[in-house]
């Protein structure tokens, strides 16, 4: 399973966010730096409204959802890439994580230190983009030294690495993540294997206060301190970071954990709110991760099976069950939004929606799908 890591500096807000993503009290939050010290893992599950009409509409006993990994890491603080704070743990625990969710604090809270003594969450964006960096900087100059002679030799594999590596310097140099490098797909396909920090896909998550939540889901951003933030932000993030950013209530979710069921709903209608942005972050987060769903549905259960972007047919197959990708005959397929509209399987059947896909077609996100196999 991948794994998404929740990074940031200390006190923004990631352990209060990893609760209310597996929607349990695992990780300590507290009111002082790196109260996370060992990054705590949980499996969360994907909301997906699709999953649950069709899962009402074939009557369905049972409903799986898909599932992401979540790490709450420690909390990183300038000069980590030289070992400060918890910075070599900080930076182990982050290479093993397949992308970076990056919580930053929009929020106002005299109560609440903040390690660099006021809030401005762009100058918090850069101290851990300037710490990955440092840190890729440094990975960098030891493959170059390492090797150079091998490159001198005629070796073609380390000439190609010593080519990447001189295009990366400068582009990290100037601040910029490996992610974001103009490479050649060959170029990119080297630079996998080097495990840089800022090569790794990234999103951001703007945590605002729970008053200023339903504004900061809305369109346009209010004119107002946590408003201005998220949209300084978001254009941050897409020009240097080439990515977007997520508005989230962290506290909010933290407060829904003790409610029952009705008190939650009536908990967030008085916030004109219909979640935390929690739901939204996993969402993104799986898309980040370069994941998609099909789904299954029938009276035994509704699933939503996870597969990679560019999938076929029967490598989804597949995902069910290895006999279903050896023995793969074709793939009944249907998009979500037409076998809702229809009803039934066999009314999309009599209005000539149903189509068979065979082994060369690619898995849309959403796809609803009967396999045929013979083995």
């Amino acid at each position: 399973m991948l794994r998404a890591g929740i990074v940031g500096l200390p006190n923004v807000g990631k352990s209060t966010l990893f609760n209310a993503l597996i929607r349990a009290r695992k990780a300590e939050a507290a009111n002082y730096p790196f109260c996370t010290i060992e990054p705590n893992v949980g499996v969360v599950a994907v909301p997906d409204p699709r999953l649950d009409r069709l899962a009402e509409m074939s009557r369905s006993a049972k409903k799986v959802p898909a599932a992401i990994e979540f790490v709450d890491i420690a909390g990183l603080v300038k000069g980590a890439s030289k070992g400060e704070g918890l910075g070599n743990q900080f930076l182990t625990h982050i290479r093993e994580v397949d992308a970076i969710i990056q919580v930053v604090r929009c929020f106002e809270d005299a109560e609440v230190h903040h390690v660099s003594g006021s809030l401005d969450p762009l100058r918090d964006i850069e101290v851990i983009a300037t710490e990955l960096v440092l840190a890729d900087l440094a990975t960098l100059h030891r493959r170059k030294e390492k090797q150079t002679k091998t490159a001198r030799s005629g070796d073609k594999a380390a000439q190609a690495e010593i080519h990447v590596i001189e295009k990366l310097e400068p582009h990290l140099d100037a601040g910029r993540p490996a992610n974001t490098a103009p490479l050649t797909p060959e170029e990119k396909a080297v630079l996998r294997g080097f495990f840089l920090l800022t090569a790794k896909p990234t999103l951001f998550a703007c945590n605002v206060a729970e008053e200023e939540l339903a504004a900061c889901l809305s369109e346009p951003l209010p004119d107002t301190p946590a408003g201005r933030h998220v949209a300084a932000v978001r254009r941050y993030v897409k020009e240097h970071h080439a990515t977007e950013a997520v508005v989230i209530g962290a506290r909010i979710e933290s407060e829904l954990l003790d409610l029952s069921a009705e008190e939650q709903a009536e908990y967030l209608a008085g916030l004109r709110v219909k979640e935390s942005g929690v739901g939204a972050l996993i969402r993104a987060a799986y898309h980040l991760l370069g994941l998609r769903t099909f789904l299954t549905t029938g009276e035994k259960e509704s699933r939503a099976w996870t597969i990679r972007a560019g999938d076929t047919a029967p490598r989804a197959a597949g995902v069910i069950h290895s006999d279903f990708e050896r023995g793969f005959i074709a793939a009944e397929t249907i998009r979500y939004e037409d076998l809702v509209k229809l009803g039934s399987f066999a009314k999309a059947r009599e209005a000539g929606k149903l189509r068979l896909e065979g082994r060369e077609y690619v898995m849309q996100d959403g796809d609803v799908v009967e396999f045929r196999f013979n083995v």
